[in-house]
């Protein structure tokens, strides 16, 4: 799935990563925040919220909106966006793990592990897939 520079919530997004990037966080959750209010179909709802997860000042807060992007990644009909899957599994098995429901949050490391054959073979896709064999060892 190509992400369509002229589609309005990737672009709020794309401003909100721009803020990030310079350390106004607060500034870049009010865009994210504004593309999930935008937001009309599935994709655009997965990328929003798995932006808007990362400003939560609460881990249940991260723990519903990871919830939610992974909801609507899952109904979107496309191979590319199972890519996400391990990265999508991995936030929330961290949340679980923060929240000491290590139970949970192995189920949702070894989900990610399922998928983590999708990722590409570089750095961001070995920086996940690192990130999942650390949570699994430490939730044991």
């Amino acid at each position: 799935m190509q992400f369509d520079p002229n589609n309005n919530v990737v672009k709020l997004c794309a401003q909100g990563m721009g803020l990030e990037g310079e350390g106004r966080n607060e500034e870049a959750l009010k865009l994210f925040q504004q593309a999930w209010d935008e937001a009309k179909n599935d994709f655009e709802k997965f990328t929003s919220a798995h932006y808007v997860a990362r400003h939560q000042k609460s881990l249940a807060d991260k723990l519903k909106w990871d919830e939610t992007a992974l909801h609507f990644a899952l109904k979107i009909n496309d191979e590319t966006i199972k890519a996400s899957y391990p990265s999508l599994y991995l936030n929330i098995a961290k949340c679980y793990e923060d929240l000491n429901d290590f139970s949970n949050a192995n189920i949702h490391y070894q989900l990610a592990l399922s998928f983590a054959g999708l990722l590409p073979d570089n750095g961001y896709g070995n920086m996940i897939k690192t990130g999942i064999m650390k949570g699994i060892e430490r939730v044991k």
